[in-house]
């Protein structure tokens, strides 16, 4: 499978009709006994967070997995990935938190910032914009997660990597997910991926969120909801299709032991 060479200076692929996706993403859930909650809007946007409650009711054992989409309006993977998900229905007897599109500006413009060029996902430490600010008021209203996976795509990468965060040591999940992954598209075989070490597409970062000024989403979600996480980056110059493939694929591998 070959790169399509379309992305120079950034993405010029595929786009989507983020309305429609968002539309269908709701109908979905609805469909598969998802409960919906809306922590933001503007205009007729409204910013949802879904819920998936497990069988099983003890919380002394249920497991709980945070899934975020779309916080880069130019990664059209992410959200129709999350659709996917919802309609295909195969999760975990777990709970679920899914939030199919932290950006549904940027997907208006096909840009990676929100309507002001913002890049949402260097605003959690000390957050500028209102989808933000309205995201992690809603985080902290969540219990822990027991793993967190967050959706994104890169335009200059040679094939899907992810990124892992495992600051206890658990046991690692990013095997698995990569083995799955490059069953329906090309993994990254870079040695150095975005300025990091990298073996077989797997990043681990030694990052001390202390130090770092702007922080994403992941940065967040490891020092204040979950111990456990991937970031989950697909290749933005393959065919749509293939993307959501990959996502689809480590998010099915990431949720099962």
């Amino acid at each position: 499978m070959q790169k399509l060479g379309q992305n120079y200076g950034g993405y010029h692929g595929e786009t989507i009709d983020i309305r429609a996706v968002l539309r269908d993403v709701q109908s979905a859930a609805a469909g598969h006994g998802w409960t919906s909650e809306t922590f933001h809007h503007h205009d007729d946007f409204r910013w949802l967070a879904l819920h998936r409650r497990p069988a099983a009711q003890n919380p002394e054992t249920v497991l709980r997995f945070y899934i975020s989409a779309g916080i880069h309006g130019d990664e059209p993977a992410g959200p129709l990935a999350a659709l996917r998900l919802i309609r295909e229905n195969r999760w975990p007897d777990a709970e679920i938190f899914l939030l199919p599109c932290l950006n549904p500006l940027g997907f208006l413009r096909n840009q990676r910032g929100n309507a002001d060029g913002l890049d949402l996902n260097r605003d959690y430490r000390n957050p500028q914009s209102a989808e933000v600010r309205a995201h992690l008021a809603w985080l902290d209203r969540q219990p822990a997660f027991d793993l967190y996976l967050c959706l994104h795509e890169d335009w200059e990468s040679h094939g899907f990597y992810l990124y892992e965060q495992n600051p206890d040591r658990q046991v690692s999940r990013a095997g698995k997910i990569i083995s799955a992954v490059e069953k329906v598209c090309p993994v990254d075989p870079s040695e150095i991926i975005e300025g990091r070490t990298a073996h077989g597409g797997i990043i681990r970062p030694n990052i001390s969120p202390a130090e770092r000024p702007d922080w994403p989403e992941a940065l967040y979600l490891i020092s204040h909801k979950s111990r456990l996480g991937y970031t989950l980056e697909a290749p933005s110059d393959f065919p749509l299709p293939v993307r959501v493939n990959a996502l689809v694929a480590a998010v099915n591998a990431a949720l099962r032991p």
